[in-house]
């Protein structure tokens, strides 16, 4: 009897990249100061850019890594399949 290994899942790499798009839209749209300034906390606005723009990094670089960390999952399943 063959040992089945399921197709990895591409969960992390579609969360990732939704992070990234969301922080993409805080960053360079005015959708979080106005969120901010409606709900009362505009005083947080200054920094934002302290915390948007490492997120945005980081989570770009969370990115990659879960889409190598897929693509190489991915790779060796089709390895095992051929074998």
């Amino acid at each position: 009897m063959e040992k089945h290994t399921p197709q990895p899942s591409k969960k992390g790499f579609y969360a990732a990249i939704a992070g990234t798009v969301l922080v993409a839209l805080c960053c360079f749209t005015p959708i979080l100061v106005i969120t901010l300034g409606a709900v009362g906390l505009s005083a947080f606005t200054p920094y934002l850019d302290y915390v948007l723009l490492p997120a945005l990094a980081a989570l770009i670089v969370l990115t990659f890594v879960s889409y190598g960390r897929w693509k190489r999952a991915c790779n060796s399943c089709a390895k095992e399949q051929v074998h």
